[in-house]
């Protein structure tokens, strides 16, 4: 606990007027534990029977109260008057850097967000909760405290999940690679971070799909890139599209366009790997959750076909198992490898070491396989409540975009356009059902209603529940 004594009268009294201080700013709140007496001794080099003289001087007059036991509480309310506002201090962007966050990232409009106090909500960023995977998780984690080395663990990943990521990626994406090649990494958020500091410099040009996830094109823009949105049509992304000149990166969803849920085909992904290598750019590929099919097995990686090393691949775990994981790898082209690890220590050192080791543990001894098989059963279910429901309440109104993969669809109401759009937002969200535009993820946005629909936080009866209650506020929106 930090105390200015203010080197006037005896030491208990100089303590005591620096405690009340402390307290009247806040610093220990109203209800709040005082350090125990022998600690704040110790931590201010004072005797114990100064520090005990101020807590009593300070209990007798009723701004602490003694729990036998426990030790010295702040009594409720010791301020007298509620503190000032802090006086926010505008200040202009000290960096280019800056300037450009300013520009390009909106803190207070964060599309995908959840709706607090909604009934039902089809979120689209929020994974399916499976608890045995809580109690499995939480043995992992248990184990892997007590053998994993406290120094720092090494900036490019633990070896042995490094090696977990590599037969993973073998088994389920037709990926070969070694654990060299493999970068641990906080996200997609951060790979995409570390691949523009890598391949890019300020000005050099960048492409994303149209529609797109919006926070990738904010990385590159932050990082001076010049972004170009490129059209998506039932193949993938339109090559026809691509600026002149060529582009310097293109990032692209294969597996899994999002968010208008299109698989690329495999003519299209010949014919990108086909492009990169006669124009000497690079590809990002995010395979944000190519796990997820329910008609077929999924087709290959986009970087299994690469011959050429023009291919950046990522996966996460935070569609597979749970965001606040924050674990996810990249695949670094060869003959870039020193240089992703010296941005990935750069940036932070390394992930952390217990969770690496407990994933690689979950991995190895087939926990990630069985929660997979798991999940996968329980989202085609709900998929297929969703569609059923969208269908019976709503039938030929709607325009299902539907890849039979992943966790969301796209839903477009036929006779919406996007003022009718805004008003079922709000209509839906009065009547407890929180429903998000595709709107944000396009930089031309449609003039018709589209709606992301994530099925994997809801029942199966909630499902059907929910889109009864849309379907009301579709007609009531409809009739005006």
């Amino acid at each position: 606990m930090h105390l200015n004594m203010d080197g006037h009268g005896p030491l208990h009294a100089q303590l005591t007027r620096a405690l009340k201080a402390a307290l009247f700013a806040g610093t220990v709140g109203d209800g709040g534990r005082l350090p125990a007496t022998r600690q704040l001794a110790r931590e201010l080099g004072l005797s114990r029977n100064t520090v005990l003289a101020a807590y009593e001087q300070l209990r007798a007059e009723g701004f602490v109260a003694a729990r036998v036991g426990s030790g010295s509480f702040v009594t409720p309310p010791v301020r007298p008057d509620a503190p000032a506002p802090t006086v926010r201090i505008e200040r202009p962007a000290q960096s280019a850097f800056a300037r450009r966050g300013r520009r390009y990232h909106d803190h207070a409009n964060m599309a995908g967000r959840p709706t607090p106090g909604m009934r039902y909500a089809f979120s689209y960023g929020v994974p399916y909760t499976n608890p045995a995977l809580t109690n499995a998780w939480a043995r992992e984690l248990s184990r892997a405290a007590a053998y994993t080395p406290p120094n720092y663990p090494m900036t490019q990943g633990l070896p042995a999940l490094r090696q977990a990521v590599c037969d993973y990626l073998a088994r389920r994406r037709g990926v070969q690679v070694v654990p060299e090649d493999v970068l641990i990494v906080a996200g997609t958020q951060q790979a995409m971070a570390l691949t523009a500091r890598v391949l890019l410099d300020v000005g050099d040009g960048a492409v994303v799909e149209e529609p797109h996830y919006s926070a990738m094109r904010e990385v590159l823009q932050i990082h001076g890139a010049r972004v170009d949105a490129v059209d998506v049509d039932a193949q993938g992304l339109r090559l026809d599209r691509l600026p002149d000149p060529p582009p310097r990166l293109i990032y692209v969803t294969p597996s899994h366009q999002f968010p208008s849920g299109v698989v690329m085909s495999l003519e299209r992904r010949l014919a990108l790997l086909d492009y990169a290598r006669r124009h000497g750019c690079w590809i990002f590929e995010d395979d944000y959750d190519g796990e997820f099919r329910y008609d077929a097995q999924p087709l290959a990686a986009l970087r299994s076909l690469d011959r050429d090393g023009h291919v950046v691949y990522v996966g996460t775990f935070s569609k597979v198992l749970f965001p606040s994981l924050r674990l996810g790898y990249l695949v670094m082209p060869p003959g870039l490898r020193e240089d992703y690890v010296t941005a990935k220590w750069q940036d932070d050192f390394g992930s952390p070491g217990i969770e690496q080791a407990a994933l690689a543990n979950f991995i190895a001894d087939g926990g990630f396989e069985r929660h997979l098989r798991r999940t996968s059963r329980a989202l085609e279910e709900r998929r297929a409540a969703l569609m059923a429901s969208l269908w019976r309440e709503l039938g030929d109104e709607l325009e299902l975009a539907d890849s039979r993969a992943g966790m969301h669809l796209v839903a477009w109401l036929r006779r919406f356009d996007a003022v009718q759009g805004e008003q079922l937002i709000q209509r839906s969200r009065e009547c407890g059902v929180d429903i998000y535009p595709i709107t944000p993820y396009y930089s031309r946005p449609p003039h018709r209603t589209g709606l992301l629909m994530g099925f994997a936080s809801m029942s199966v009866m909630e499902i059907e529940h929910a889109v009864q209650r849309l379907a009301e506020c579709v007609h009531a929106v409809a009739r005006g």
